[in-house]
């Protein structure tokens, strides 16, 4: 099977391995009758005629020539139903994001729809090159993605991030992280918040835990006056709540929340005395009395 891959463009087709990329081996004989390459088993040894994949940091990922010529085949390869040529069309939209991402915009819901499926998809290439390709468009688009793209497509892609970093396969799990950390980065707190807040509730405790910490990233790069704007008395209570969580990451992560709220609440506050005193009226007012002790137990035992 030959394929003919956009100048550069990348996963580069190769069998020769370099100290500085992290690559997986998958032949491209017969691939619809092959196991898929799992994190959870050893990679399936070298043999002939295999395609290297090449996950390539964005540091080092080149710009493109002749971008606006190439843009017009990006979305043709992505909906490829060969999956090598799919991983292709993936970095060059994370070259596209990164070096012409005004090419990029007008496709942009359509690219992250793309990202959805493949995250979704068994096959270990495709799956962390479509985590690695949302990490750039975080970097290159930021709320852009919020404006001009339908909200459902935010959230499909919101949703497989923190189910991705929720698994037990380190491959895939340490990558989601670092995407999230990138949305969490280049996005403005705000409207963030209002899409993560759904998930500090949701059934699955490791999403649980992996949205509060990015909840808690959220409110550490907030001031008094953006919290009240989401809703100062919800962050606290979803705090509360959160302390009380089964995994200690997401109670670390309730501690972090609370920890910015408090600073936020009494940064005008003058007299320590005076602070503990308007925390702990704002805490009884507002939380459940339980809660309300814990967190003011908390703060006291700094």
């Amino acid at each position: 099977m030959a394929l003919r891959p956009l100048d550069n463009a990348l996963p580069t087709i190769t069998t020769a391995r370099t100290k500085k990329q992290a690559k997986v081996a998958v032949s491209i004989q017969n691939q619809s009758d092959l196991a898929v390459n799992d994190e959870n088993r050893a990679p399936m040894p070298p043999a002939n005629g295999e395609a290297i994949i090449d996950y390539v940091s964005s540091d080092n990922l080149k710009s493109l020539p002749d971008p606006e010529t190439k843009i017009q085949s990006l979305v043709e390869g992505l909906e490829s139903k060969d999956w090598l040529k799919v991983c292709d069309s993936l970095n060059n939209a994370r070259r596209f994001a990164l070096y012409h991402s005004s090419l990029l915009l007008p496709n942009l819901e359509k690219i992250m729809l793309v990202l959805v499926k493949a995250m979704k998809n068994p096959r270990s290439a495709l799956c962390k090159t479509s985590i690695m390709a949302s990490s750039d468009i975080f970097k290159a688009f930021g709320d852009k993605l919020l404006e001009f793209t339908n909200s459902d497509a935010f959230d499909q892609m919101l949703l497989q991030l923190l189910l991705k970093a929720s698994q037990d396969k380190k491959f895939v799990c340490e990558e989601a992280d670092r995407a999230l950390n990138k949305m969490v980065e280049f996005m403005t707190p705000l409207p963030l918040l209002h899409k993560l807040r759904a998930y500090a509730s949701h059934a699955n405790p490791r999403v649980r835990a992996k949205a509060a910490i990015s909840i808690s990233l959220c409110a550490s790069k907030m001031g008094l006056q953006g919290m009240k704007e989401f809703g100062l008395v919800s962050l606290i209570q979803m705090a509360a709540d959160l302390l009380n969580d089964r995994l200690p990451d997401a109670r670390e992560a309730a501690r972090s929340i609370v920890t910015s709220i408090y600073e936020a609440f009494t940064e005008n506050e003058e007299n320590e005395e005076q602070k503990q005193e308007s925390w702990q009226d704002f805490c009884q007012s507002n939380l459940q009395a339980i809660h309300a002790q814990a967190i003011v137990k908390l703060i006291s035992s700094w």
